[in-house]
């Protein structure tokens, strides 16, 4: 790929950003807004205006996460940040002070409140340069949620951690404001097929869901659902999240390995003590993906308080994550 600043994967040479008038209008022709493009040797990142997005991660040419075109949103969520909580709200009902809070329903088929505030709020260009982008968005007070915050993400091409992914999420409210966050990318290993790949999670709990995807209760791994040793994910119908995570130096990794030795890892710090793994056969083109995804916390944890974090006014909370992968030559 050889893409001008603010380019996508499949614009067309004649039509691409960099020949059209203004930042506006480069940005109508994109369902995800703005975009922009990070380059560092041979690795490449596009992120997107809309949701603060992972459009695309590769290396020497070596496509590392699913993509989508210039006229989709981000199919199954792929590669968007997710605040003020990540995964679902049951019934998008909770508790404030014991005063009911009514969150809008996003998930009408299971009658959830899902993946945050964030999913179509365009983010505003804080800072840019050759190796990063930082955009934040505000979240304002609504339905089920009475708190100003703002949500800062920063994507970096890191020399020793590939993609480096910071979410900020500040208090501007009056009073303690909860949350979770997280974020969504979808990863592959080029052209090899997903189902092909094993894909190893070092975690030794898994939440055990009802039919709706509500947590119910927790239990250590076993079967299908222990990915420790690595399970081909062409064996897996997986969506399931993971706590007592392996961490090394403070960061755990979840990686997708081929065949031919080839692999690309997910990594996450600390502040995120959970992943949720999802594999998929609705992803546009693909027989099967593969989800990863970072969380503070799990779903519903806005009624269970598993890994629910409050912020007090004025206060900060960071998580990191990012993608890297060992290509050989």
């Amino acid at each position: 790929m050889n893409l001008p600043r603010h380019a996508s994967p499949d614009s067309p040479a004649s039509e691409r950003p960099s020949d059209r008038p203004g930042p506006d209008a480069s940005a109508r022709r994109y369902a995800t807004g703005r975009q922009y493009e990070l380059r560092r040797g041979d690795a490449l990142a596009v992120v997107t205006e809309l949701a603060a997005g992972l459009r695309l991660y590769s290396r020497g040419g070596t496509q590392l996460t699913e993509s989508y075109g210039d006229a989709e949103i981000s199919p199954g969520a792929a590669g968007i940040t997710l605040a003020p909580w990540a995964n679902r709200v049951e019934d998008g009902v909770w508790y404030l002070n014991g005063k009911k809070q009514q969150l809008d329903i996003t998930e009408v088929s299971r009658n959830n409140a899902s993946h945050g505030l964030l999913r179509n709020a365009a983010y505003e260009l804080v800072d840019e340069s050759e190796f990063s982008v930082t955009l934040e968005a505000a979240v304002f007070p609504q339905h089920g949620y009475p708190f100003l915050l703002r949500h800062r993400v920063r994507y970096e091409l890191d020399e020793d951690l590939g993609l480096a992914v910071r979410q900020l999420l500040i208090n501007d409210s009056q009073e303690p404001a909860p949350f979770v966050l997280g974020a969504h990318p979808y990863l592959r290993l080029g052209e090899v097929p997903s189902e092909e790949l094993t894909v190893t999670v070092q975690a030794g709990t898994r939440l055990v869901t009802d039919e709706r995807l509500i947590p119910r209760r927790t239990e250590p791994v076993g079967g299908d659902f222990d990915l420790r040793a690595g399970r081909t994910v062409g064996d897996l119908d997986l969506d399931s999240a993971y706590t007592d995570l392996e961490f090394d130096a403070g960061i755990a990794r979840h990686t997708l390995s081929a065949p031919d030795g080839r692999s690309v890892s997910l990594w996450q710090d600390e502040h995120c003590g959970y992943v949720h793994v999802f594999v998929t056969t609705k992803f546009p083109g693909r027989t099967k993906a593969v989800a990863i995804e970072p969380m503070t916390g799990p779903a519903n944890a806005f009624n269970t308080g598993d890994g629910l974090r409050w912020l007090d006014p004025g206060e900060r909370f960071a998580m990191t994550w990012g993608i890297s992968a060992s290509l050989g030559r």
